[in-house]
Formats: C-alpha cells, sequence, structure tokens
C-alpha cells in the first residue's frame, strides 16, 4: 500500500482540532487509522497504525437511538463506559443481543461486553428497568465514561 502522507496528516490535524485521540478511516480496502499520543518514550505523538480489514466486514448495526446529544452523561439511568475499549451487544456473531431498546433489565443482568487489551469486560445492570435509548454500535470503541444506554 503506498502511504499517503497528505491524509495522515490531515486526519491528524482533525485528532488536534476536536481533542479525539483516535480516528479511522476506509477507502475500499484502505484504512488508515491514526492514533494520538504513546506511552513509550521517543514515540511520536501521532502515528499510522495499519488496522485489520476483514475479507467479509460485517454491515455495521445502527443504534436504535432517537438523539444521542439529547442523553445527558447526568442522567440517573445512563449507563457510562468504565473503561477505554470495543463495545460488543451480543456474546458473538449471530446471536441475539443481550439488551435492545425496550429490554426490560434486573440488577446483574449483562447489558453489553467491552473489549479492552483482548479482555472481554461484561458490562452488567446495577438497577432494574427498561433500557430506553442504546447509544452505541456493535464493534464501536468507547471512552471511560462515555454513556452507553439509558435504564428508566
Amino acid at each position: 500500500m503506498k502511504i499517503d502522507a497528505k491524509a495522515i496528516k490531515e486526519l491528524a490535524d482533525i485528532l488536534e482540532e476536536t481533542g479525539l485521540t483516535e480516528i479511522e478511516v476506509a477507502d475500499g480496502d484502505k484504512i488508515i487509522r491514526v492514533v494520538k499520543g504513546s506511552s513509550f518514550v521517543g514515540a511520536p505523538a501521532v502515528a499510522a497504525v495499519p488496522a485489520y480489514m476483514p475479507s467479509d466486514p460485517a454491515v455495521p448495526q445502527i443504534a436504535n437511538m432517537e438523539s444521542p446529544g439529547n442523553v445527558a452523561t447526568a442522567h440517573p439511568g445512563a449507563v457510562k463506559s468504565p473503561m477505554v475499549g470495543t463495545v460488543y451487544l451480543q456474546s458473538e456473531p449471530g446471536v441475539p443481543k443481550f439488551v435492545d431498546k425496550g429490554t426490560n433489565v434486573k440488577p446483574g443482568d449483562t447489558l453489553l461486553i467491552i473489549e479492552a487489551m483482548k479482555v472481554m469486560n461484561p458490562i452488567k445492570a446495577d438497577r432494574a428497568g427498561t433500557v430506553t435509548q442504546v447509544l452505541v454500535e456493535n464493534g464501536q470503541p468507547v471512552e471511560f465514561g462515555d454513556v452507553l444506554l439509558v435504564i428508566e
């Protein structure tokens, strides 16, 4: 693959402007992923990282939300991400989601999984109620404190 330095620079500029820590764009089978920051001494502040592209990518699932901007992080039923990672709404492909909009849950029910450093971390309900909004998509990266869903 030919390195597109201009595209990498533009993505790095977007990271700076928005405060994001990583960004990924795809064009056909070409993917550019730029990650800001590093814990290694002397490492570049922004580096292009090759990303894995599955040969048969699944169609992304669309979150069932009305308007995620309407959900305040202070909402009493907001379930926030306790870590940085990748969200999975089901235990494996082809099986039903743990929860969906309208699902009644009780304390201890698994709501979703966050993969962090190759460890699958189940996120469990801390209250009983009904899931009124799912604000993430399957396979979506999340940051610490992001609102994942709302239970009312």
